[in-house]
């Protein structure tokens, strides 16, 4: 356990609020956490870390072991990470996870990439916050079945090596775990799970070439659909830099959008179960492109296996439906592509896979 200054203790615990009424300062435990080094990629815009979880050394460290900690559920077999592997893209390869109890879920569960980035949570969008996404799973009755206080107490009696009081001590100054403090930790780890080194993010640096095949599919990734002469403003395009934009590289604009997997909503309202508002049904989060070919199944409920289906529900133009997105404007017809743009389009997804990132050591399994 480290000894730090009694002034910073204090220093620290003003920053998060924390009362210091009824203590003797004079005889508080002192400790310095290290700033943690954030390297924003080029290109990226700077990350909206919040002022009472600002990122440490011991504070990510410990949050990559909860992340990984299977003591966080009802019979220490399931972690964050057993629904977010780290070879399919920190997601899920099944179309729906299975919990603890051999409940099994509705939706397919998101991959974790740069979502220090990202303005809300979930595919409706019902956490606004990074730390209260991270809040849900452990006692969800579908996930990890535990309720925080028992989770709570599991860290706080732990007498492995993990040495969970000490560690909450050297990231937060204090030993006495809560579940607001498991949570702050595990938000900071995941706020460092920041994917960049993609064949796409190469070239973009001029560290290597795309091929003619990749270079055509990015093109139509970021052409209007249509035949111009039938459509005003129609390029012969994919259609897909609206909701997935290269803006800031994230390939995602944090929005809601019907796509037009159904004409009707009533087996998942979407994110009109949040708002409340019909306009809203259907409408499910733009997830991130990035390492899209190794993130399948794909959509909320995980309907498709592959790329290829992707693409071509898309060059269908999808189902009509009350909540359509206008973006969606080839419901009648489709954006009829080709085969050989088809196969550039995806030739161009391939360029955002990013091996680095799942490979990583910073972010497996470290117990």
């Amino acid at each position: 356990m480290k000894r730090r200054s009694h002034t910073t203790w204090v220093l620290w615990a003003v920053a998060l609020g924390w009362s210091l009424s009824g203590c003797d300062c004079g005889e508080a435990p002192v400790w310095e956490p290290t700033p943690y080094a954030l390297e924003i990629p080029p290109f990226f815009p700077p990350m909206d870390i919040p002022a009472d979880n600002p990122l440490t050394v011991e504070g990510v460290e410990l949050g990559r072991l909860l992340f990984w900690e299977t003591r966080l559920s009802e019979d220490n077999s399931m972690s964050c990470g057993s629904c977010h592997l780290p070879e399919v893209n920190f997601a899920d390869p099944a179309q729906y996870s299975t919990g603890v109890t051999g409940a099994v879920g509705t939706r397919n569960a998101m991959a974790l990439i740069n979502l220090g980035w990202a303005s809300s949570f979930f595919w409706d969008g019902r956490s606004p916050s990074l730390e209260d996404q991270i809040r849900d799973p452990v006692p969800h009755p579908s996930e990890m079945n535990l309720p925080w206080p028992e989770a709570v107490a599991k860290l706080q009696a732990d007498g492995t090596d993990t040495r969970y009081p000490e560690r909450f001590f050297d990231a937060f100054g204090t030993t006495e775990i809560s579940e607001d403090l498991v949570v702050m930790a595990i938000a900071q780890f995941v706020r460092t799970m920041i994917s960049a080194d993609s064949k796409f993010d190469r070239w973009r640096r001029g560290e290597t070439d795309l091929t003619d095949s990749e270079y055509s599919g990015y093109q139509m990734f970021l052409r209007e659909g249509g035949d111009p002469e039938e459509v005003p403003g129609g390029q012969f395009g994919g259609d897909c830099f609206h909701c997935h934009g290269e803006a800031g590289l994230q390939f995602t604009d944090h929005l809601f959008h019907n796509n037009g997997l159904d004409p009707s909503f009533e087996a998942d309202p979407g994110r009109a179960s949040v708002t409340g508002s019909p306009l809203d049904s259907g409408l499910f989060r733009t997830p991130t492109l990035r390492n899209v070919a190794l993130s399948a199944p794909y959509m909320h409920d995980g309907r498709f296996q592959t790329l290829e289906e992707v693409v071509e529900h898309y060059n269908s133009g999808g189902v009509a439906s009350s909540t359509i997105d206008p973006f969606m404007k080839y419901t009648t017809g489709g954006l009829s592509l080709a085969p050989s743009q088809k196969a550039d389009l995806l030739a161009f997804l391939h360029t955002l896979t990013d091996t680095v990132f799942v490979q990583n050591p910073a972010f497996q399994d470290p117990h």
